[in-house]
């Protein structure tokens, strides 16, 4: 029948509008008195009808997937070897999706051979230009950018304070695991590790060289034990003489698959042909 549902809907306000009452009656002042944590009841599942934070001494909580202003990732202090560590590379992705185009980066240079180094020597975002839409976050390959939780950026100074520059952006790896704990494992999961990825690079990298260095004197044991029949062949030694490095099984494979692949390719050339 017509009306039906506005009818259902002005229903369902005098019904919330009735419970807002009675709901204050049942807890009585104690509801918004502030000796007491009750804004955590206010905002339960029990809680019915209408009611009222009392901002700014009471504030909502922000769902984890919250969007408003973005920032940048850095080390924790604590960190054993990256502290202060930017994870942004001023690779420039985030810069090129922006849709209103506000994020303008300045790629670092090393003084000592003008060359450009994996991280922003400058970083700035236009928060009256910015949409909040998630791109730059989306996009980063290296989860060095994420949206903020923090909305209370009003002031009447837009040179200084509307222009977020990268001091202000960076904030430590442990404050989005606080704000977002969440899709911080998610992406931990994706990611492989809790760290960054240059950092995961380079302990492969330490662990790596420690195991070769570990393994390099048992390697030279046999060296000692065969000279007599390396003097009996010295043709065969002369490269070891000449300090050349035996390959590594590792190197080997890889010669392997390349004289393999070559192969396949003579003989598709050979078909075609």
């Amino acid at each position: 029948m017509y009306g039906t549902g506005l009818a259902k809907g002005l229903l369902l306000t005098l019904r919330h509008f009735v419970d807002s009452y009675v709901d204050d009656i049942r807890y009585g002042f104690r509801k918004y008195h502030h000796s007491t944590d009750n804004f955590g009841i206010r905002q339960g599942t029990k809680t019915k009808g209408v009611i009222t934070v009392q901002y700014p001494d009471e504030k909502v909580a922000v769902p984890e997937r919250f969007r408003f202003v973005p920032f940048l990732i850095v080390e924790d202090e604590d960190h054993p070897t990256r502290a202060g560590k930017d994870w942004c590379t001023s690779c420039g992705i985030c810069a090129k999706v922006c849709p209103p185009q506000c994020i303008w980066i300045v790629r670092g240079n090393d003084p000592n051979t003008g060359r450009p180094v994996p991280e922003p020597e400058a970083f700035f975002i236009d928060i009256d230009i910015c949409m909040n839409c998630g791109y730059c976050a989306e996009y980063c390959p290296f989860d060095a950018i994420k949206m903020d939780h923090d909305y209370e950026l009003a002031s009447y100074d837009r040179t200084t304070h509307h222009i977020h520059d990268k001091e202000r952006l960076s904030k430590p790896n442990s404050y989005w695991r606080g704000i977002a704990p969440t899709r911080a494992y998610e992406e931990m999961l994706a990611r492989g590790t809790w760290e960054h990825k240059d950092a995961a690079k380079e302990a492969r990298r330490g662990a790596a060289s420690a195991r070769s260095s570990s393994s390099a004197p048992a390697a030279e044991a046999p060296a000692a034990v065969a000279a007599p029949a390396e003097a009996e062949a010295p043709a065969a030694s002369a490269p070891a003489a000449e300090g050349a490095t035996p390959w590594s099984e590792d190197d080997a494979k890889r010669e392997e698959r390349r004289r393999k692949a070559l192969e396949r390719k003579a003989k598709r050339a050979a078909k075609r042909g």
